[in-house]
């Protein structure tokens, strides 16, 4: 990023950002958790959750929450913990689980419908879709109204900022840490292949193939790979845009001569690309990426077939849960082994650490005005988003009931029960609905040393962070044209990876971009930065 003052508004962003969840395997987002940090300890049940409990005059105010899910298995709407928010929200809720692979094409098929839920998650607020549909009115302006509510209106005013449209506040955001990406992989396969823990890219290159090479697993068979990708943009694309920074690429923009140039039309970009061909190539990578269902991510690392996975660094203690449970199904479990553990961004031709950051939020909450329709309904729905804030409802949408979901260790942290299915059918998926403002206050999973180690690197990746310089930008070309332009692209990388166009097809495609609206695309950009004065 050119500017040191945008990167030290990240930097700040960073330390009051909460640790939220991991949207890849809870159900979390591009993606909630089941673990993370916080620095308050939970109190009691809050007021405003006691008054809407308490409340019998009013009648429970019914709400349809449209929310994305990691998970083939999720809960149903009288599931016990739905049950137990209702009762303590007074409220009568429907839950519309959409397979988050296919998240951002239901939402804009149910945006074009005009009939929306109470409650739908955007999942990317700069969307075309979302910002023509919010700037037509369809969508409650809540600018002016989030100060009105104990936790929403401590919402941080950097976050506000990076998830408005035009600087108006459209949705309610689901806070995460900013420096929240990295790389997760099988500690005892490292271990079994006696490398160290990977520095450059070239490290990260030899870890995968001895993962595929020198039989990590001990079975004596040939059945293992080092990296899983999935179809999901948020998925293969996270991966790859993590790896496209340890090159040197930009994020989403780079800045040239004073001028916004696409991350694409630098040459490091198409390095990181040529990085990724290889190891599909040499079946480094597993073959179906382009194909593969995001809710089975973790599946080739709980079962011994993969080794790596770039992403979120949380993601880590949750597939050493899922390992455990799987050998303690099976009674071969060793509650102290730790089987994954994480690093952050390796070092690239520069010799430099460059670190993928996110937007401090994992999408967001949004009201439409169809199905919300006066004022004082409104009130009622941000007061409901305004309790689950509240440390016991972060706690009970997170991890369930007390006793029969987890056993309280202390006033900080739980230990949950080992069945997995009772955890994915009646609790994973609600924390989808967790704005975590101002932070994450509930009880967490009890500490380990491998989530000690996430929240560390967490906060050790902010310093070597690359912002977007055009984070703030809203273009009407993008507006009309950004899931064209964003296809040719996508479509040409993943071809160009797995071998069906070469370096001449992929200059093609960019030609097309540009010809198919990216010129103008570049012009308006450049238009609206230079009107910040190139900061």
């Amino acid at each position: 990023m050119k500017s040191t003052k945008r990167i030290s508004t990240f930097l700040i962003l960073g330390t009051v950002c909460a640790v939220a969840l991991s949207a890849c395997s809870s159900g979390s987002g591009n993606k909630g958790s089941n673990g993370g940090s916080a620095s308050a300890t939970p109190n009691a049940t809050s007021s405003a959750t006691a008054a809407a409990s308490a409340d019998t005059k009013q009648d429970p105010l019914k709400l349809n929450i449209m929310l994305p899910i990691f998970k083939t298995n999720f809960p149903k709407d009288d599931s016990p913990v739905a049950a137990e928010i209702e009762k303590r929200t007074n409220t009568d809720i429907h839950f519309e689980w959409v397979p988050n692979a296919s998240y951002s094409d239901k939402f804009n098929i149910t945006l074009a419908s005009g009939t929306l839920p109470s409650i739908i998650y955007v999942p990317d607020p700069k969307a075309p879709s979302f910002v023509s549909a919010a700037k037509s009115g369809a969508f409650w302006d809540l600018t002016d109204k989030l100060k009105n509510y104990k936790n929403l209106g401590e919402a941080n005013p950097v976050i506000l900022n990076n998830s408005s449209v035009d600087g108006k506040t459209y949705g309610i955001y689901r806070g995460r840490a900013l420096g929240r990406n990295g790389v997760y992989y099988r500690k005892d396969w490292l271990d079994k292949v006696g490398l160290p823990v990977p520095k450059t890219i070239d490290d990260f290159y030899n870890m995968l193939k001895a993962f595929k090479e020198q039989d990590p697993d001990g079975d004596g068979k040939d059945d293992t790979y080092g990296l899983v990708m999935v179809k999901w943009t948020g998925g293969w694309g996270a991966g790859f845009d993590q790896i496209k920074l340890w090159f040197g690429a930009p994020n989403v923009w780079g800045v040239k001569d004073g001028q916004l140039v696409p991350e694409f039309e630098y040459d490091e970009y198409f390095e990181a690309l040529k990085f990724m061909k290889k190891l599909y190539d040499e079946k480094l990578v597993n073959q179906d990426f382009a194909v593969m269902d995001s809710a089975k991510w973790v599946d080739p690392i709980v079962n011994n077939q993969a080794g790596v996975i770039v992403d979120v660094v949380d993601g880590a203690a949750r597939a050493d849960d899922k390992i455990h449970a799987a050998l303690a199904a099976a009674g071969k479990d060793d509650p102290s082994k730790q089987f994954m553990d994480v690093f952050g961004a390796v070092s690239g031709p520069d010799g430099q650490i460059h670190t993928l950051p996110t937007s401090g939020f994992a999408g967001m909450l949004s009201i439409p005005k169809s199905s919300v329709k006066t004022e004082e309904q409104l009130d009622r729905v941000l007061t409901f988003l305004d309790q689950l804030n509240e440390p016991d409802m972060q706690t009970l949408l997170g991890y369930g009931i007390e006793g029969v979901h987890y056993t309280k260790v202390d006033d900080k942290s739980l230990e949950t029960i080992k069945d997995t299915v009772k955890l994915e059918s009646e609790v994973e998926g609600l924390n989808q609905m967790i704005p975590y403002i101002p932070e994450t206050r509930g009880l967490l999973p009890k500490s380990t040393p491998l989530r000690d180690r996430q929240t560390e690197l967490q906060k050790e990746n902010e310093a070597t962070i690359v912002a977007n310089p055009a984070a703030p930008f809203i273009s009407e070309v993008y507006s009309q044209k950004g899931a064209q332009l964003d296809n040719i692209i996508n479509d040409a990388r993943i071809k160009f990876i797995v071998g069906q166009i070469d370096e001449k097809g992929w200059k093609d495609a960019i030609e097309v971009w540009k010809k198919s609206g990216g010129d103008d695309y570049v012009k308006e950009m450049n238009e609206l930065y230079a009107a910040t004065g190139g900061k």
